[in-house]
């Protein structure tokens, strides 16, 4: 019996798809469906929508043909990839992260926790740049500005902000890199979603 080709549904840092032998521990979505079902494959644009979320790989016993008939199934190597990409918690399936994740918002802004579709229009925002094709937005930060969780370029490869050491990403898993570096950084996280990491919401890390 031939292989099965993995599909191009792993999703990197930058918000790039591969196909990777590698499992996932996050499932996720970008609001609905941009895959073809009889070839598998993308063809253009790969968001549905403005809704990027990140999800829990079971929920209430469901099962899915992925890249079937309905939305585009996306798999993470961790939250913090997820968050690094610009996907928020679900609120369905994750509702107490998500609603977390809204609090801590709202302690950025000084105002309420907000909806859905202000949180997904900001990260539209500071994710990509405009355009079917969007490419990642880089945002230049001070090093010492961020909190556990982000995810930074280090000789252009992604490394995750932890407890003041760098720890290198791979679809495989993390491997330490070395410090903090001094000065400004290159940063994959979106501003909005580094707030939340600075304001008390806690991802969760994959085991290092």
């Amino acid at each position: 019996m031939p292989a099965v080709r993995p599909l191009a549904n792993r999703v990197d840092p930058f918000g790039a798809l591969f196909a990777t032998p590698e499992r996932g521990s996050v499932f996720g979505n970008r609001g609905g469906r941009f895959h073809d079902s009889v070839s598998q494959t993308v063809r253009g644009r790969t968001y549905a929508s403005r809704q990027w979320i990140c999800c829990r790989l079971s929920f209430k016993s469901r099962r899915r043909i992925v890249w079937g008939q309905g939305y585009t199934e996306l798999f993470f190597s961790d939250e913090i990839a997820a968050l690094a990409a610009g996907h928020r918690p679900c609120f369905e399936c994750r509702r107490a992260d998500a609603v977390a994740f809204a609090s801590a918002w709202g302690r950025v802004t000084g105002d309420k926790p907000p909806g859905v579709d202000t949180m997904d229009r900001q990260l539209d925002l500071e994710r990509r740049f405009p355009g079917p094709r969007g490419a990642k937005r880089i945002h230049l930060m001070r090093a010492a500005d961020l909190p556990d969780g982000a995810m930074i370029l280090v000789a252009e490869k992604p490394c995750a902000v932890k407890a003041g050491a760098l720890l290198r990403w791979r679809f495989t898993g993390y491997d330490y890199a070395g410090g903090l570096p001094q000065g400004p950084v290159q940063v994959l996280t979106p501003p909005s979603i580094l707030g939340c990491l600075k304001h008390g919401y806690q991802p969760a890390w994959p085991q290092i």
